[in-house]
């Protein structure tokens, strides 16, 4: 009696452990819109497979990543992105890679990858790097973790939390960075609030930010710099 008592507890339990480790799989896009029409549709994650008799070593292959990106912009820095829209052999694999390239006090601005961890070493120069945690309890603030980053010095970005990287020397920076999707999405901040399309009526961002609307009108009307 107690041997069938104790296999019908494992049993409870790896039928209770199997489902509550079930989940749909993460998407890669923003959303995927059900339709009817077969004609309309286009593949969840957006890729499909290549015939693996014709797959060639160029699938698995990209060249330039020793070329420095342009930073000549307003917020003075390029990534170079490698996923799965420029590298096929990345499809399904869950990784990805960028190149970070930083003119003199610039800046990678604050910004979060919905679908990615990140984790970022530094090639050359000096970083102040940091992230900020999701919104705590009631009358608290949101915390802040930086660091001041090195040749050699990694540093950890978690997944969906806003975070930034500052070149705080006189001379270039580089960086390289491994992130936990073949596609993680990036959301600049000040982008997404001052630059949307269409623009986000300006009574709603005046209240959040509590600042007068002109202030919020003159955000909105600046150019707002993709560094991607």
């Amino acid at each position: 009696m107690a041997i069938k008592s104790f296999v019908l507890t494992i049993a409870i339990l790896a039928v209770v452990t199997s489902i509550s480790h079930a989940s749909d799989p993460s998407p890669l896009q923003d959303f995927c819109v059900a339709v009817n029409d077969s004609m309309t549709t286009v593949f969840v994650n957006g890729k499909v497979c290549k015939d693996p008799k014709v797959v060639t070593a160029d699938d698995f292959f990209k060249s330039g990543l020793n070329v420095p990106g342009n930073t000549s912009n307003p917020v003075g820095s390029a990534v170079t992105a490698v996923n799965v829209n420029n590298l096929p052999g990345l499809n399904t694999f869950g990784i990805s890679l960028v190149r970070i390239d930083y003119a003199p006090y610039g800046l990678n601005p604050p910004h979060t990858h919905p679908r990615g961890t990140e984790v970022l070493t530094v090639h050359e120069g000096t970083l102040y790097v940091g992230f900020v945690l999701s919104n705590p309890g009631p009358n608290m603030k949101n915390k802040l973790f930086t660091k001041i980053l090195h040749p050699g010095d990694v540093f950890v970005f978690p997944i969906g939390l806003i975070h930034f990287q500052f070149n705080v020397g006189k001379t270039n920076a580089v960086a390289f960075a491994g992130l936990s999707s073949q596609n993680p999405g990036v959301t600049t901040i000040a982008n997404a609030v001052f630059g949307s399309d269409p623009p986000i009526n300006n009574d709603v961002l005046a209240k959040a930010f509590q600042v007068d609307k002109k202030v919020v009108d003159y955000l909105q009307s600046q150019f707002w710099w993709d560094n991607n």
